[in-house]
């Protein structure tokens, strides 16, 4: 089933006999899910499952739901933002542990999104691709000599121990329907965020202070201790396929073709409409869609149909399309959106809390 359809299934914007019925079905599997996660979570709670502890600190960023709530731009900002002075980290080495959707590809392999950004974006971090987050802090640590671990996506991932949990959370979709998967978006059920320290949410340029409000009223409810803050994702400018940049203010009034393969398309067209630009057409793939030449092909000849000015799409899908598109010569050029994550709130909370969690755990790994 398309991530599409299926999000219109279990929203219930799919309607009819069949749609009642795999959504029934949908909510036993997610019984059995939810019974599953909570086990597990017991498990490591009471320390009848070991967590393994690195002898460095660990900042894990992650998510409850499935599908793209900005994690990756915050991990870049943290790994970033962890290198400042005013850490007064010394012999300062970072590493970021990520799962990776291809573990045996090189890291700038085109086909990679994720890993592929981190590598660009933090290019004094080491980026370490694995889905077994102990091999790779092991790794990290002995290998590279970190002395920081920032994991991307960590939150479920118990067997590595962390001593700093931030939660990402779109505030477009905050909680996923409202039922753990399959019958919903969520990976675990909401008490699972009394383990948060802190929450970024993203995306509030997208929904009203109305909605926020609740939102964060709903956090409080599950866990009035951890820290709250707020971000956008403000669009940098587009970088073509040639390399040139393409300012904000030069995206105005343009007809853009926009496509993509992320968790959350609906955020990504609202963010192409909010720089003014004039959206003529889209195409929508599955989260971490492998694109092939053909594919490319067939976007370029939606997009020329529409006379489109630009072809735009996503910094992570980029890293998916960039060689079929550079090895072919199309009329409509394609760019992606650069994007990067502002805190509107609690930014300095979150520093704080960063800085705490560093004070006197760096270890230096020179010899």
């Amino acid at each position: 089933m398309k991530q599409e359809d299926y999000r219109k299934l279990i929203s219930g914007r799919s309607s009819g006999v069949g749609a009642v019925v795999l959504r029934f079905f949908l909510a036993l599997a997610a019984v059995g899910y939810s019974i599953i996660i909570r086990l597990r979570n017991f498990l490591y709670s009471t320390g009848l499952s070991k967590a393994y502890r690195a002898n460095v600190p660990v900042i894990s960023i992650g998510n409850i739901t499935a599908g793209g709530t900005g994690k990756t731009p915050l991990v870049i900002r943290l790994c970033n933002k962890t290198k400042n002075s005013k850490f007064k980290i010394q012999n300062y080495n970072c590493a970021i542990l990520t799962r990776g959707y291809q573990t045996h590809t090189k890291i700038r392999d085109t086909r990679i999104d994720e890993p592929a950004i981190l590598a660009e974006s933090c290019p004094d971090a080491k980026v370490i691709i694995n889905p077994d987050r102990v091999a790779a802090a092991v790794e990290a640590v002995d290998r590279f000599g970190a002395n920081v671990l920032i994991m991307d996506d960590g939150f479920q991932h118990r067997r590595l121990a962390r001593d700093l949990d931030i939660v990402t959370i779109d505030a477009t979709l905050p909680f996923g329907y409202g039922k753990c998967l399959p019958a919903g978006l969520l990976r675990e059920p909401l008490i699972a965020l009394t383990r948060a320290d802190a929450i970024v949410i993203t995306r509030c340029d997208q929904t009203g202070e109305k909605e926020l409000a609740r939102l964060e009223e709903k956090l409080r409810e599950v866990n009035p201790n951890m820290i709250i803050a707020r971000s956008i994702h403000k669009p940098v400018c587009a970088k073509s396929s040639d390399g040139k940049e393409i300012g904000i203010e030069d995206l105005k009034d343009k007809k853009i073709f926009a496509f993509c393969g992320i968790g959350n398309p609906d955020a990504f067209l609202e963010t192409v409409r909010g720089v003014g630009a004039e959206l003529v057409g889209s195409k929508i793939y599955n989260d971490h869609y492998r694109y092939a030449d053909n594919d490319i092909a067939d976007i370029h000849k939606q997009a020329k149909n529409l006379e489109a000015d630009l072809i735009l799409t996503t910094q992570k899908d980029w890293f998916s399309t960039q060689y079929a598109v550079r090895s072919t010569q199309y009329e409509t050029p394609f760019a992606y959106l650069a994007i990067e994550l502002i805190f509107t709130a609690g930014e300095d909370k979150i520093t704080q809390l960063i800085e705490k969690t560093l004070a006197g755990k760096i270890v230096s790994r020179e010899s």
